[in-house]
């Protein structure tokens, strides 16, 4: 009905109201019926934008204190709340009492960046990160989120870089029209409720493959000379970025039976994409160009199809074997000088991280092998006797005509490096937790050359052993790097809390350069995390049939729901509890739509509108049987504690909306207070 309204009124130019005391000549409203009325803006032309429908009151008060204005170097559609930011520039004090939160900032940088000038004095009252904050429901977003790229520690010059590429020369900032037209991820330009219901379907799914424009420049760059990264932590919009350059490149490709990967580390997650990518375009022709497969899947695929028989060598095989070898094994002097043996987790680890990332073929080469983030050093002697000790397990593996995951790829990066294939384009989303052996693997897959290669990683986000240098690896993305800062998913409240899990010490990426948070921020408000505690896991598990039923009531799409717990035992507890009062929980086996619950792993690459987290008790997180005894090996330790803190930074930041934390007994050490 608003859009017949709308339509009727706007097409005879009758009933368009101008307001008394509007900041904006261009604001009109319209009745739609004796409650509500619609808020208008004129753009020109004869050509107007449907802005909100509100009750009459509200929107009177939404129409007089809103102004809509064009970006002076972006040439965007913006949009202030005048009134308020009025009303924040009466109550500021007339001068700082500490150094302004912009006075590094020159004035003339903050108008290249695009800020208004009519916003100077205001910000040079500014001197804490909590004032800037409560600018941020009043100013114009792209304005809001330049500031508070400086405030969170980037340059100048850094924040330039992020809008470089959508910079427009010489804007016309009365033509409010050309710059609607340049704001298409905020105004829809349509001609009836047919068009509108098509955009306004599925609103989450949609959603989830939206692209903001500073990633948009980065997915449909005509052309990277050689392998892409881009880095961003959670929320920044890397899956997205690399759906969206899927099918750019798929778009471009000639019809010879050339392909695009699209390819990470795990089923679950290759699934996940595969189902955005309908989503984000369901032509038969574009999906055809593009395959979507985990790169195990993958590593498979290709040994079999070229002849060799394949039996995997999962954990349940693997790992008595290395538990026999460690009590057989050598000792090691740790880092307190005490002699240890070596555990099953050193031996495995020592394999996968050293002997099979560096290909090493011999004692003589392992001997002399770098050993870098494996802790303290082992003497000659001491490697030998590793290496006899790795050796026997991998003969042993051999004699059952098995192959683990990692030596699979190494099998395949051969086979595709005599073999070309399909491919012409890999996009690998995930990147940080690939093994060295996958990523020899992918760059076999395609040959050298422009936009061979777009790499999608987060270091924050690395929840296995993996350690990479892609330079070593012959991936040389030098000069070709991008960082994404801005987090479009969740909430500047869920974000701190998500923060505060993890160390603040820079972390080594995979181009070699250190990785930090700075400038990581959000643009969106919302409530505060919620933490419940309980004396029983039953009690926690009722308050969580309540709250998961509170949601579904308030609208929430089941699948927009989603519950995460450290272990698969609590994911099973929680899967039959929810059934059993009647919640429907999703199951990919059976087709079945619903509620996603999933270990804290299961969510790598998931989001939800609304999130549980569950079973925060100390002693279940960090789990007791993935860290290693500090006394045994004071580095593994230290990096299973880091590893776990990144798996709860996972976890926290699926959450879009609404974040909701409980534990029963104790919490554990991770969980950081909420404040």
């Amino acid at each position: 009905m608003t859009i017949d309204k709308f339509a009727e009124h706007t097409h005879a130019g009758l009933h368009l109201e101008k307001l008394t005391g509007a900041r904006d000549p261009n604001i009109r409203t319209i009745r739609i019926d004796r409650f509500y009325r619609g808020v208008v803006l004129a753009l020109g032309e004869q050509r107007y934008a449907l802005l909100n429908v509100l009750p009459h009151d509200d929107a009177n008060a939404f129409a007089t204190s809103r102004r809509f204005t064009v970006n002076q170097v972006l040439g965007v559609l913006e949009v202030r709340n005048q009134v308020g930011l009025e009303e924040f520039a009466d109550a500021a004090p007339a001068a700082p009492n500490t150094s302004g939160l912009f006075d590094h900032v020159s004035t003339a940088d903050l108008k290249r960046l695009g800020v208004d000038k009519d916003l100077m004095p205001l910000l040079r009252v500014i001197s804490a990160d909590r004032q800037l904050e409560s600018l941020a429901a009043l100013l114009p977003q792209v304005q809001f989120d330049v500031l508070s790229g400086l405030a969170s520690g980037m340059s100048v010059q850094e924040v330039w870089a992020e809008l470089a590429e959508r910079i427009v020369d010489d804007v016309d900032t009365g033509d409010l029209l050309a710059a609607a037209h340049r704001t298409p991820e905020r105004i829809a330009f349509v001609s009836g409720p047919v068009e509108l219901h098509a955009i306004l379907d599925h609103p989450f799914d949609v959603w989830r493959t939206f692209l903001h424009p500073t990633q948009r420049d980065v997915a449909n760059r005509h052309t990277y000379t050689g392998p892409t990264l881009i880095t961003g932590s959670a929320g920044t919009g890397k899956t997205v970025t690399g759906l969206h350059r899927a099918v750019f490149l798929a778009r471009r490709l000639p019809d010879d039976g050339s392909k695009v990967l699209l390819t990470t580390y795990t089923r679950s997650l290759a699934d996940a994409l595969a189902r955005q990518l309908r989503l984000l375009d369901n032509d038969p022709e574009i999906l055809r160009r593009i395959d979507v497969i985990g790169v195990d899947k993958l590593a498979h695929q290709i040994v079999t199809q070229s002849g060799k028989k394949v039996a995997i060598a999962s954990d349940e095989v693997t790992d008595p074997l290395w538990e026999q070898a460690a009590r057989t094994g050598p000792a090691v002097v740790n880092r307190a000088g005490v002699i240890t043996t070596t555990s099953a987790a050193f031996l495995k680890r020592e394999w996968e991280q050293v002997i099979l990332a560096q290909q090493l073929t011999s004692a003589e080469a392992y001997r002399d092998a770098p050993r870098k983030g494996r802790g303290a050093g082992l003497r000659a002697a001491q490697r030998d006797q590793v290496w006899t000790a790795i050796n026997g397990v991998v003969g042993k593996l051999a004699k059952l005509r098995k192959r683990t995951h990692t030596q699979l790829a190494d099998d395949a990066a051969t086979i595709a490096s005599r073999t070309p294939g399909p491919y012409r384009h890999v996009i690998v989303d995930e990147g940080q937790d690939l093994h060295p052996a996958q990523w020899r693997l992918l760059r076999a897959l395609v040959p050298p050359g422009d936009n061979d290669m777009f790499l999608l990683a987060d270091p924050y986000q690395r929840i296995y052993d993996s350690q990479v240098s892609l330079s070593r690896l012959g991936i040389a993305v030098r000069g070709r790097t991008r960082r994404l800062t801005v987090n479009y998913r969740t909430t500047h409240e869920i974000l701190n809390l998500s923060v505060k899990v993890l160390d603040s010490d820079a972390v080594l990426g995979l181009d070699d350069a250190e990785e930090t948070l700075t400038g990581y921020r959000s643009i969106t408000r919302g409530g505060a995390p919620q933490l419940t505690t309980h004396s029983t896991r039953d009690d926690e598990f009722e308050a969580l049939i309540e709250r998961v039923g509170t949601w579904l009531e308030q609208g929430v799409e089941p699948h927009s729901i989603g519950v995460a717990a450290r272990t698969g035992k609590l994911v099973r507890a929680i899967t039959s509890t929810l059934s059993g009062a009647y919640i429907p929980v999703a199951d990919d086996g059976q087709g079945t739509d619903g509620v996603r619950v999933a270990t804290m792993h299961g969510m790598k690459g998931l989001e939800f509108r609304c999130l549980a987290v569950v079973g925060l008790d100390l002693g279940v997180l960090p789990a007791a049987n993935a860290v290693t005894s500090a006394a045994d090996d004071p580095h593994a330790h230290r990096q299973d504690l880091q590893r776990e803190r990144c798996l709860l930074f996972v976890a926290l930041t699926r959450a879009r909306d609404v974040l909701y934390l409980s534990h029963s007994g104790r919490p554990s050490e991770l969980l950081p207070a909420l404040t």
